[in-house]
């Protein structure tokens, strides 16, 4: 025992006076230690970067109060995302399909774009978006080489890279998208010659990242078999208010333009509980719960958020949040609305 404690005061002296006597001051870089600064990356590698993708948000809308304050949300969001690292968050433009200028033309990036002939679109509105996307593309030029297709009742929850790859659009798989069902109407619009009926991706034209020459391709031809398919009696009744996303989906495949499908694109609450890797919040689905947070579907909740409830009026600020134990993607929806009427002026004037 007496050894043992001689040996450790001896260690002990020894490190103190080694420690006293070393140099301390190190020559570390003043970012984070990666790559190892002792040993350091090969200067082919270390130089090496991937080259930034832009791509610019198109976000088609019309002139009602219910798409003018979720477009004004939403741009809010993505202004706070834009320049954060790893987005690839270009321009950004609002493609106002309703045909003449709003009182939100200064605060949003906007082109205005002339809605289809009276009749034409027989009561669906929606199909002035692909119309106003032509339009679009026929008389702007666009920097980026990507866009990203957008709707006003989108949230970014976090900066967006151009997830498409290789020559592949990237694009959300929407599970009510079903062209295996209706493959009998759909024949209509795809003839055999363009390959199986799985050639029609489950996707709709929002949210898409696209290179913008593909784009070209796509638009005229997403409007002329939408509009053909509103045309068609049985398609308009079983496709009803998706009718465009179907056109969108059957365009894609005629002109060749293959899409990868990419489940982080977004989430939907309140189906979606988690936010997980998920960049885009689409809150389409009205949120109903008990008072004790128990999901209520398919009835009028204790406590609600439903974006139709504000089809003809602005949301208060500061909407009161959910009750303990909803989940993730409606606290987070409520808290993005509230940040953003909150710091946007003339709410709801």
């Amino acid at each position: 025992f007496t050894f043992l404690i001689l040996s450790w005061a001896a260690l002990l002296t020894y490190n103190t006076i080694l420690s006293i006597n070393s140099n301390l001051t190190q020559d570390f870089p003043d970012a984070p230690p990666y790559p190892d600064p002792v040993i350091g990356m090969p200067a082919s590698v270390s130089s090496a970067r991937k080259p930034r993708r832009l791509f610019h948000t198109a976000l088609t809308a019309s002139d009602s109060i219910y798409n003018a304050w979720q477009s004004r949300v939403m741009y809010y969001w993505f202004k706070k995302h834009r320049d954060r690292p790893t987005s690839e968050m270009g321009g950004f433009t609002r493609i106002l399909h309703s045909g003449v200028p709003d009182r939100f033309m200064d605060e949003i990036p906007t082109f205005v774009a002339q809605p289809l002939p009276e009749g034409v679109d027989q009561g669906f509105v929606v199909l002035n978006r692909c119309w106003g996307v032509v339009q679009w593309l026929q008389k702007v030029e666009i920097v980026e080489d990507y866009v990203l297709m957008a709707e006003p009742d989108h949230l970014i929850v976090k900066p967006i890279p151009n997830l498409s790859v290789d020559g592949f659009a990237a694009a959300y798989s929407f599970f009510y998208i079903e062209p295996q069902r209706f493959e009998n109407i759909l024949r209509r619009y795809l003839p055999r010659e363009y390959g199986p009926i799985t050639e029609i991706d489950p996707i709709g034209n929002s949210p898409v990242i696209i290179h913008k020459d593909d784009l070209r391709k796509v638009a005229p031809t997403w409007m002329n078999v939408s509009l053909a398919m509103k045309r068609d009696p049985e398609a308009d009744k079983e496709f009803g208010w998706v009718l465009d996303m179907y056109g969108y989906a059957v365009a894609s495949a005629l002109e060749g333009v293959r899409n990868l499908l990419r489940k982080e694109f977004m989430v939907q609450p309140p189906w979606s509980t988690e936010i997980g890797k998920a960049y885009i919040i689409h809150y389409t689905y009205g949120c109903d719960y008990d008072l004790k947070g128990k999901f209520m579907p398919g009835k009028y909740g204790e406590w609600r958020f439903d974006k139709r409830s504000y089809s003809d009026s602005w949301p208060p600020r500061n909407l009161s949040l959910p009750p303990p134990g909803v989940p993730e993607t409606v606290v987070t929806l409520v808290k993005m609305v509230n940040e953003a009427s909150a710091n946007l002026p003339n709410w709801g004037s």
